[in-house]
């Protein structure tokens, strides 16, 4: 199982960044899909989850009416859009997969995750 994490970079404050996750060798339409972030000096924490048939979505308080996820299980990509960026939003994003196939349920739990990408850098400039 193989995530590839893509579409960071470095954005002025208020601007947007999407950042995809794919998946190959396996489909994603299995798994539910969680993203990440950990900045410098600071434990990882959960940014936004969606189950593997869509339905359920579930983001952290600060990303709540700036982020949105998505997924498009015809491209094995899951999506996160986010907008209305803050310097407080710089760290390495990461997407993680839990199988639990034909589901809406959707777990928050960093452990429950097994399947890890690489990471992407974004960076929000002041």
């Amino acid at each position: 199982v193989q995530l590839q994490a893509s579409g960071g970079g470095v954005v002025q404050a208020g601007g947007s960044l999407r950042l995809s996750c794919a998946a190959s060798e396996f489909s994603l339409d299995s798994y539910a899909i969680g993203w990440f972030r950990q900045a410098p000096g600071k434990e990882r924490e959960g940014v936004s989850f969606i189950s593997s048939r869509g339905a359920a979505v579930y983001y952290a308080d600060s990303m709540k009416g700036r982020f949105t996820i998505s997924r498009d299980n015809n491209k094995n990509t899951v999506y996160l859009q986010m907008n209305s960026l803050k310097p407080e939003d710089t760290a390495v994003y990461y997407c993680a997969a839990r199988p639990d196939w034909n589901s809406d349920y959707v777990v928050m739990t960093l452990g429950e995750y097994g399947f890890w990408g690489q990471g992407t850098q974004v960076t929000v400039s002041s």
